[in-house]
């Protein structure tokens, strides 16, 4: 039995060393261009900027002849045979990578996140498979993922987030729907979000939590007000937390920052998704309704997603007037 494989295009990343090539897309993959031949431009009809796809590679550097490996290249780890592994090197060397279209042209795709060597050759693309636990209209309303999905471009559109960083939520009774680990907050999908129970941190319905959504969970604990949360990473304010020292931050002599740069306090340099920045961050969101998180970012929260948002841009506003006071 032969069997022919036929190569439909190549993609083109930012990787052409093999060792220094992230494992995985949520490993430090970027943006990278899916080029198809022009022959099969045809078959991308239908595809939508925001949709989540496979892409099916052969890995062509990769060992053909290997039948087992130290798991992630560590050689500290016992071997195993690879095909209990992700390693590349197998009989038929076929990689796959979940990634978000960014953009389509013509018989090219922008999508991230991609890990593959630059000039990969392409075999095929395929819808990614929808989970067995997606939430579905019975769990929440199509509206609320609509807010969070509109809210979040926005956001994006203003440079408050970008790739994969930060994340959203909102209170929905006893639970909060929040966005879900590796989503791309520019074009979130419907299976881009987890239903959550605020009291014990149970997964009720959807995908995987963000690593920072213990933080979510413990402000709507602490903060009964609390029906949205916004945490985004703010480059006027992560720059002006590397200027200044935190008690000094948003001090100038205007208007605005006693209306609005008095609603900022600080949460100390803990390592993001740990318990100990979840809980520094919801204790301080029982006085304020923002949240500096020393070297990270910014949380807002607010009586709907739309007002965190706000409140966010009007103190990335101030940072950036501080930030040129400053120089």
């Amino acid at each position: 039995m032969t069997a022919e494989i036929q190569f439909i295009g190549r993609v083109r990343t930012q990787f052409d060393d093999l060792e220094t090539c992230p494992k995985q897309g949520d490993e430090g993959g970027k943006e990278g261009w899916v080029e198809l031949e022009p022959q099969f431009a045809a078959g991308l009809e239908g595809l939508q900027v925001g949709q989540s796809i496979d892409l099916l590679t052969w890995l062509h550097k990769a060992d053909r002849d290997v039948m087992a490996v130290h798991p992630r290249g560590d050689h500290s780890r016992p071997k195993r045979g690879i095909f209990s592994t992700r390693s590349p090197a197998r009989p038929n060397p076929v990689g796959v990578h979940t990634v978000t279209i960014l953009e389509i042209d013509t018989n090219k795709m922008r999508v991230e996140p991609l890990e593959a060597l630059d000039k990969t050759p392409l075999i095929d693309i395929k819808k990614t498979p929808t989970p067995a636990n997606l939430i579905t209209p019975k769990d929440i309303r199509r509206e609320d993922i609509e807010e969070i999905t509109s809210v979040c471009r926005s956001a994006w559109s203003r440079r408050l987030f970008s790739g994969f960083n930060g994340n959203a939520s909102i209170r929905l009774g006893d639970a909060c729907l929040m966005t879900a680990t590796g989503s791309a907050k520019g074009c979130l999908e419907p299976k881009d979000f987890v239903l959550v129970d605020i009291a014990s941190g149970k997964v009720l319905s959807g995908s995987k939590p963000s690593s920072e959504g213990e933080m979510h969970l413990d402000i709507y604990r602490n903060q009964p007000k609390a029906r949205a949360i916004l945490h985004t990473h703010p480059p006027k304010i992560l720059a002006l937390g590397v200027l200044v020292a935190p008690e000094k931050m948003l001090k100038l002599p205007i208007y605005e920052t006693d209306l609005i740069g008095s609603r900022m306090t600080t949460a100390p340099a803990f390592e993001p998704g740990t318990v100990e920045l979840a809980k520094a961050t919801g204790k301080a969101a029982i006085t304020h309704d923002a949240v500096y998180m020393e070297k990270h970012g910014l949380v807002c929260w607010a009586d709907t997603l739309s007002h965190a948002l706000s409140l966010s841009e009007e103190l990335e506003h101030l940072a950036s007037i501080h930030v040129d006071v400053v120089r």
